[in-house]
């Protein structure tokens, strides 16, 4: 009797070290949960300007996380979800001669806020932060810095940046035909993101 009584305590005191085992898990995993914020919805626009045209597209399906424990950004940009006004410059633009889009269906960004420390994601407000990664678009990667805006409200995080990339970086050029005085050597990107 008495070492059935001994066993049942031992079961039960098992039990609960599993039961609080189980409960931090759950709180650890919440909190690293907590520490990335991600969207699927993010926009990106760019504008190429010359003297003979301007050309612009939308996309509105750009994908990223922020990890607020380390600064880490990354982004996905699905490159045939960009939307012109006119269907033969969103031809061209997948082309193999332009973009090239089934061969090359993603450009991405993987970097950093290098001045994480300036931001209290427990406080709202707005802060500029600067940010330094690696940009790969067409097969080409190519190192690129550029200041963004982070708006903290709650569990809400805004972020919006510009910056211009240069076509010949990712080999992108045109040399000779319309193209080359039609389209800008270097190109402006404006990206807004809401991470919930």
């Amino acid at each position: 009797m008495i070492i059935e009584q001994i066993n049942n305590m031992q079961r039960i005191k098992t039990l609960r070290m599993k039961k609080s085992l189980i409960i931090a898990m759950v709180l650890l995993a919440g909190s690293a949960f907590g520490q990335k914020k991600i969207t699927k919805t993010g926009h990106a626009h760019f504008l190429s300007e010359t003297a003979i045209e301007n050309i612009e597209a939308n996309n509105y399906k750009v994908t990223s996380t922020l990890s607020k424990e380390d600064g880490a950004v990354v982004f996905s940009v699905p490159m045939q979800s960009f939307e012109f006004e006119n269907s033969t410059m969103q031809k061209h633009y997948n082309s193999p001669k332009f973009l090239d889009t089934k061969k090359f269906p993603k450009a991405t960004f993987k970097g950093k806020i290098t001045n994480l420390s300036t931001v209290e994601f427990s406080k709202n407000g707005t802060y500029k932060v600067d940010v330094t990664g690696t940009m790969t678009m067409h097969g080409e990667s190519k190192d690129i810095s550029a200041q963004a805006t982070l708006t903290v409200n709650g569990e809400t995080i805004s972020g919006s940046t510009n910056f211009e990339l240069t076509l010949a970086d990712y080999k992108i050029a045109f040399e000779k035909g319309k193209p080359s005085t039609n389209i800008a050597k270097t190109i402006k990107i404006d990206v807004k993101v809401k991470y919930d």
